[in-house]
């Protein structure tokens, strides 16, 4: 896999002058770690061939947000959707741009990638307090033949207002009714135990640190910085290992034709090969905008979604395939009143 840029800001440079004359256009957006590693090659190979610089600030879900909301930004990005009335209330349009996926990750010796499995309730029970040792016997039933250290297990979670956290905490929700009626679901919610970090960056960085650790990350992020990710038994009962074909599956269910404002959660989808932790990831922008502005915007997003799919493929996202991407560009039509 290629490498990926780890700072939290995309700035492709841009001093190429359009062929009308004009100074090229800066687009700036601000939003989730989860997208970060797609989104700064995709502003580097769109610089390339427009001249066009994308200034994106990787802050989390909840800051980008909130920069749309104050019109701070031109797009902002948040891996949890935004409901109707949410939406209405802040004159805001959503879309779906690709799916994310989101995996255990730890920090043990001698434990290779994906020679460990957890199934829902024990992670669920992980992130409760409830299991406070990598040989508890739940760890243990579930994977007998690994050796399994009688060590304190760390949990790191998300310190800010977090997308991936949102589809995190849904999954653990959906498995465990003690999370569902003691957490819940949210960007931030009150966690039982565990050490923050900010962004996937510092969710892989305390990982990637700290022995006997566990945490959660966007898949890119667990390739980039070679953590040690963990199997899942999935909706169906099976072991699957997070791979392209496993994402893919759980995405095939996202039928946005039959939901208002495309919301759709998709994790614990059905399918005896579907990843139990997957996501669509949504972009956020301002009906109020002048058309030409949101145009700008569309058009790199429209390249992102077409000629920017290999590069999803690369870092291991999952595109949509033409069937939602003709309702994505017929939503700009309709809600955003820029496209073509």
């Amino acid at each position: 896999m290629k490498a990926i840029v780890k700072s939290g800001l995309v700035a492709v440079a841009a001093v190429a002058v359009l062929a009308s004359g004009a100074a090229a256009a800066t687009l700036n957006g601000a939003g989730g770690t989860a997208i970060y590693p797609v989104l700064a090659v995709w502003a580097q190979h769109y610089d390339q061939k427009t001249g066009i610089q994308v200034n994106y600030q990787s802050i989390g879900s909840g800051g980008g947000i909130k920069q749309i909301e104050a019109k701070t930004v031109d797009f902002a990005n948040s891996d949890k959707p935004l409901k109707h009335d949410d939406l209405t209330s802040n004159n805001l349009a959503q879309f779906p741009q690709v799916i994310i996926s989101i995996v255990p990750v730890v920090h043990l010796p001698g434990i290779a990638p994906g020679q460990l499995v957890l199934d829902g309730k024990t992670l669920a029970d992980i992130y409760l307090g409830k299991i406070t040792k990598w040989n508890d016997p739940a760890i243990k039933s579930l994977n007998p033949h690994v050796p399994l250290p009688n060590m304190a297990i760390l949990v790191v979670h998300r310190s800010d207002g977090s997308g991936t956290t949102f589809n995190f905490t849904d999954y653990l929700g959906k498995v465990s009714p003690e999370w569902k009626a003691n957490v819940g679901s949210d960007t931030s919610v009150q966690w039982p135990v565990g050490l923050g970090g900010k962004g996937n960056e510092g969710v892989s960085g305390n990982v990637q640190q700290t022995v006997g650790s566990i945490g959660y990350v966007e898949y890119a992020y667990a390739m980039q910085n070679k953590l040690i990710y963990t199997d899942m038994i999935n909706a169906a009962g099976q072991r699957v290992k997070p791979t392209m074909q496993a994402f893919q599956s759980a995405a095939a269910n996202a039928d946005f034709s039959k939901v208002q404002d495309f919301y759709l959660i998709l994790t614990n989808q059905p399918g005896a090969t579907s990843w139990p932790i997957t996501a669509a990831t949504f972009m956020l922008m301002r009906k109020d905008y002048p058309a030409d502005k949101n145009r700008d915007v569309l058009k790199f997003l429209d390249w992102a979604l077409h000629d920017g799919q290999a590069d999803s493929l690369k870092l291991d996202y999952v595109p949509f395939p033409d069937g939602v991407v003709k309702q994505i560009e017929a939503s700009w039509t309709t809600e955003l009143k820029a496209w073509p």
